[in-house]
């Protein structure tokens, strides 16, 4: 292995799963380095956070994935540093590791536009363990709500603020509210959880905005018809412990989620390379780093362009899409061969679900809604998760929701370090 070509993947998401996968059989040895020791399936992370799914549905062990990979070597570590004179890549404990190729799919967080401050009272949603936190928090405002005998923080504890009207803020709005109006309403006998607020604020004109105006207003409605508010042209000023400041007044919540914006890692700082306004690494048509031709950049961590100029989405098929083409490039280098030049998005479609039996795609001159398109959402969604056991799992779950119409992952676990501390 030491003979081979080392290729060095930080990041085991879906572009640098993608990039593992497609360069098997080459004349390579491949070490990949996460944070995490799962894979995670983020597309489905906000029915943990309300309830629907488990964890283990939708994360994978990334080493499982690779038990048959004998040129794989999988490594559970933190990046501090990239030396690019040298070749090699810093880990937090002090670990140096040679690389011939590199290729960063280190992904993004979410960003607070400069209030950091604001994290731990409305958190957002990127990991399993944010997921297991905000639903600790809305079971437990339920639970609070029940014993609470001032109206006034009753109906704090009932109202669920989430910031930001992108597909993740649309599904978490919709779920917590078919979980408030029509799972919990029999199980509690001093609050009426169909009296819950659900508010979804937006700075922009609209909700959905990389979607079609058809599909965004119709996408408004239906959450209206669940019960959502929707609050557009509205910035929030501040997050506390109390609730949000907006433009438009003050709103008492004690759940706040945060779904406005994203941040990409520090991957442009490592490499002393330039990064757009979200910190997203400029690279060359090909992936690569400018001036750095053995270096690449994918998915939520690089500032990707098509060719008419617009930006790539930063979602799962583009990431995959460029984990397949940086495979493609290796290969043909190592046979010497002329790799392709510029990588050319295909853009499949976007989707988003809103609530039980209501989604919205658009395949851009096609575009569907409603129930055909919620059946086509899930249908992709388990169509992309790893292994039977997982499709057979979540198709499970979605079943029995939608025999019985409840949700059977509603456990309060996991200390939460700042509402614990601070109730």
């Amino acid at each position: 292995m030491a003979e081979r070509h080392q290729v060095v993947v930080v990041g085991a998401g879906f572009g640098g799963l993608q990039l593992v996968n497609d360069l098997k059989g080459a004349p390579v040895a491949i070490t990949l380095i996460d944070r995490k020791n799962h894979h995670l399936f983020q597309p489905l992370l906000y029915q943990v956070a309300t309830t629907v799914l488990a964890t283990s549905e939708i994360a994978w062990p990334i080493r499982h994935l690779y038990r048959n990979r004998p040129e794989v070597t999988t490594l559970m570590a933190s990046v501090t540093g990239v030396d690019t004179a040298a070749r090699t890549v810093t880990l937090m404990n002090g670990t140096v590791i040679g690389y011939d190729t590199l290729v960063l799919a280190t992904g993004a967080t979410h960003a607070y536009f400069g209030n950091d401050q604001w994290s731990g009272w409305a958190p957002g949603l990127k990991t399993l363990e944010d997921a297991t936190i905000i639903r600790r928090r809305l079971l437990l405002a339920f639970e609070q709500a029940e014993l609470a005998a001032d109206p006034a923080a009753r109906e704090a504890l009932e109202t669920f603020v989430i910031v930001g009207a992108g597909p993740t803020g649309v599904e978490l709005a919709g779920m917590i509210a078919e979980l408030a109006y029509r799972t919990l309403p029999t199980e509690f006998r001093h609050i009426d959880t169909r009296k819950a607020r659900v508010v979804l604020i937006e700075a922009g004109p609209r909700i959905l905005a990389g979607f079609s105006e058809e599909l965004s207003l119709y996408a408004a409605r239906a959450l209206a018809a669940l019960g959502v508010e929707v609050m557009t042209d509205t910035r929030v000023t501040d997050c506390q412990r109390e609730g949000v400041q907006t433009s438009d007044g003050a709103i008492a919540s004690r759940t706040i989620v945060w779904a406005a914006g994203v941040e990409a890692s520090p991957a442009a700082a490592w490499l002393g390379a330039a990064a757009d306004r979200a910190g997203r690494v400029k690279v060359e048509p090909d992936l690569s780093v400018p001036g750095l031709a053995d270096v690449f950049v994918i998915g939520d961590t690089a500032a990707v362009f098509s060719e008419d100029g617009g930006p790539v989405p930063g979602i799962a098929p583009a990431a995959k899409q460029q984990g397949a083409f940086v495979a493609r490039v290796i290969r043909a280098r190592l046979a010497g061969q002329a790799p392709p030049a510029r990588f050319r998005y295909r853009n499949r479609g976007s989707l988003a679900t809103i609530g039980r039996h209501v989604a919205i795609i658009d395949f851009g001159r096609i575009r569907l809604k409603g129930w055909l398109a919620w059946w086509i959402w899930g249908i992709a969604h388990i169509y992309f998760l790893i292994g039977t056991r997982s499709r057979f799992a979540v198709a499970w779950s979605w079943l029995w929701i939608f025999l019985t119409n409840q949700q059977s992952a509603r456990l309060i676990t996991q200390r939460d370090p700042v509402r614990d501390d601070s109730d």
